[in-house]
């Protein structure tokens, strides 16, 4: 059973970068899409990026398109969530799941099996 583990989280500023981390074990990461999603208080959880199998397809949410990017690294079971640009809306607790979509990646939460358990990400002046 696949379990992902989120890292990298802290305190940005507007304007900045930081990367996330999500770290699988468990089973072999590169049988796994790889999604990330973020949750602010009060407000439902929504997509940010995700990831296919191979790296080959990647998919992001409006509001992060040309800031973030993502990457995988297949060999050391890890994918990276790349922030760059940071807006204070961006705050919010950050989550990587993982599921076993053949060749693509989907932005819909449901649509994951797997969860990790969430990095915070503060951004502010």
């Amino acid at each position: 059973q696949l379990q992902v583990v989120e890292s990298g989280g802290g305190l940005g500023v507007p304007g900045g970068s930081l990367r996330l981390s999500c770290a699988a074990s468990g089973a072999t990461l590169a049988d796994y899409a790889i999604g990330w999603f973020r949750q602010s208080p009060g407000k439902e959880r929504e997509a940010v990026s995700c990831i296919s199998r191979s790296g080959v397809i990647e998919n992001y949410a409006d509001s992060v398109k040309g800031r973030f990017t993502t990457s995988r690294d297949n060999a050391k079971n890890t994918v990276h969530l790349h922030m760059n640009n940071l807006k204070v809306e961006d705050t919010a607790v950050y989550y990587c799941a993982a599921d076993e979509f053949e060749f693509s990646c989907s932005l819909l939460p449901a649509a994951y099996e797997s969860w990790g358990q969430g990095t915070q990400v503060t951004v502010s002046a």
